[in-house]
């Protein structure tokens, strides 16, 4: 929880709610954090994550930053346009007209890496453009789940999973006219997006480490002998102080750890910061222990839970509600935080992932130490949805 909750709430008075807001405070001290943790390895800010331009770029303004990750081709091509000279796309695409965008202009293809995993990415590639496209940059995916004979822990990703898959793939994007790579990528999820919440995952996550730095070395020396590598990628928030001490890789990768949402507040490597806020106003209080807010059904993606609800967090003492939850319209809050609230009263929500936040807002506002508000705009409202 912000340590000034009051200060946010009070700066932030005269603008209307919905709100989001950012804690400048703790997203500097973030920053400075993940760079401590990732102990002198570049550090490429994932934009997924985060999906405010301004902040994005402030965040590569510091030393130690360098590069973006995005999730999008039409993203990657707009911020380039917008001066970001080195974007690494962290996923296939099929976007025919993010691909033409790609290769009408030379700035975009010299800065923007394609990820593949496949000969299929490239066969659709070649589909859009034709076969006399200009040289691509492109970067091979390597699945880095954990497996155990039959089982699978972490998430479906890449084909390609041994080194020996990695050279074959690697081997014929060389021989493919219009692609040059230049890159792998590990994601390590099941180390980076895993809380630590029990002496079992704590263990599935050593095993997955010690199981990533052998392969990664082995797949990295598969791949070079088919490409000039400028670009090992590998790691996430949860993973930094891991994954940084393999000397295979030339980056790591994080986002998250900057806004710090609820679903990192339980890792043994750092303590949560949050930097992202929203705020909901009391419009109506059915009875003494329940206040009711508008809006506020901001409910994160991935496996359906309480894990992926948003979390109110000041006034302490509040909880949603089990049978109505956030609601499109409505959310109900209750306990004994409710009593004292009155209808105009604003309280203080945590969203359970980063930049989904920032998807449901226009502008976020900025809150510095003295208390002074900045609003910039979210991807959102730059106009910009990239799905």
């Amino acid at each position: 929880m912000t340590s000034r909750p009051e200060t946010l709430l009070a700066a932030t008075a005269d603008l209307e709610t919905p709100l989001a807001i950012i804690d400048e405070v703790a997203l500097e001290a973030n920053a400075q954090d993940l760079l401590r943790r990732a102990a002198g390895v570049p550090v490429r800010v994932a934009s997924k994550s985060v999906r405010v331009r301004s902040i994005i770029e402030g965040t590569l303004a510091l030393d130690g930053f360098r590069g973006v990750m995005s999730y999008s081709l039409a993203e990657s091509c707009w911020l380039v346009d917008h001066g970001i000279d080195d974007v690494l796309l962290a996923y296939p695409t099929t976007s025919a007209a993010g691909l033409r965008e790609l290769v009408a202009d030379e700035r975009r293809l010299a800065a923007i890496t394609v990820m593949v995993d496949s000969s299929e990415s490239l066969d659709h590639i070649d589909r859009v453009l034709g076969l006399d496209h200009p040289t691509i940059r492109v970067c091979l995916d390597v699945d880095s789940s954990l497996r155990l004979g039959p089982i699978h822990l972490g998430v479906r990703r890449s084909p390609v999973h041994t080194a020996k898959e990695a050279g074959r793939v690697a081997r014929a994007i060389a021989g493919r006219p219009g692609f040059r790579l230049v890159g792998v990528m590990f994601y390590d999820a099941q180390i980076a997006g895993l809380q630590d919440t029990s002496r079992a995952v704590r263990l599935v996550k050593k095993k997955s480490a010690e199981d990533l730095g052998r392969r990664r070395s082995a797949v990295v020396a598969a791949v070079r002998e088919h490409a000039d590598l400028e670009i090992v990628n590998a790691g996430g928030t949860g993973s930094l102080e891991v994954t940084g001490t393999d000397p295979s890789i030339t980056e790591l990768t994080a986002g998250s750890g900057l806004f710090t949402p609820t679903l990192f507040d339980g890792y043994d490597a750092f303590e949560a910061n949050p930097a992202a806020f929203y705020a909901l106003s009391v419009v109506r209080r059915p009875t003494r222990g329940i206040a009711t807010l508008f809006s506020g059904g901001y409910i994160a993606s991935g496996p359906a839970g309480d894990s992926r609800r948003p979390t109110p967090v000041w006034p302490e003492g509040l909880e949603l509600i089990g049978t109505e939850g956030a609601g499109e319209v409505q959310t109900p809050v209750k306990g004994k935080g409710a009593r004292d609230l009155r209808v105009g009263d604003r309280v203080l929500m945590r969203h359970a992932k980063a930049g989904e936040m920032c998807e449901r807002f226009d502008t976020v506002a900025l809150v510095a130490a003295d208390g002074s508000v900045t609003t910039t705009p979210t991807y959102r409202g730059e106009g910009k949805n990239f799905g």
